[in-house]
């Protein structure tokens, strides 16, 4: 069943975008490539900690989820405030979305990006339809502090930072 709803998208993005968030890169190895692939979400947060679980949502329109959510691990890298860079281009659609991006692996083989704040290594548990985007939960396997530095910050559609 269809809900219909008189509220204005570009309404409800302005008036949500009021809500602070960190960035996020989700990141794996492509099964198929065996090339590090990713994306940058803003929508990240810690579920449970018993079991270790954790959130983020994903468009349906993405064409790197479907080879994110079949790879063994994800690594989800929280990102630091000098990251903006790499948040663009794993936002970018198509292309070497990891050309010129400095990582490491993951005690599962995950890319870890070089300069991230932290580090999550998980694998996927559910996937939950939700509009036009997948709510996805994802059980925790490692998890690391990796870099000093501030946060990457998402506010009314703009970057920034955090002076505190």
């Amino acid at each position: 069943m269809t809900q219909v709803t008189d509220i204005d998208g570009i309404r409800f993005r302005s008036v949500l975008g009021r809500f602070a968030t960190g960035v996020v890169a989700i990141t794996a190895i492509d099964s198929e490539t065996g090339k590090p692939t990713g994306l940058a979400a803003n929508s990240f947060t810690s579920v449970s900690l018993d079991p270790p679980l954790v959130a983020f949502c994903v468009a349906h329109t993405s064409s790197t989820w479907p080879r994110l959510k079949v790879a063994e691990r994800l690594c989800i890298n929280i990102l630091s405030e000098p990251q903006q860079d790499v948040c663009r281009q794993l936002a970018i659609r198509g292309g070497d979305k990891f050309a010129n991006i400095d990582w490491t692996t993951s005690p599962g083989g995950s890319p870890v990006i070089k300069e991230a704040l932290a580090w999550i290594e998980c694998t996927v548990e559910n996937e939950y339809l939700a509009g036009d985007h997948m709510i996805v939960v994802a059980r925790v396997h490692h998890l690391d502090q990796h870099h000093e530095g501030e946060p990457l910050l998402f506010y009314q559609g703009s970057y920034g930072r955090f002076d505190g």
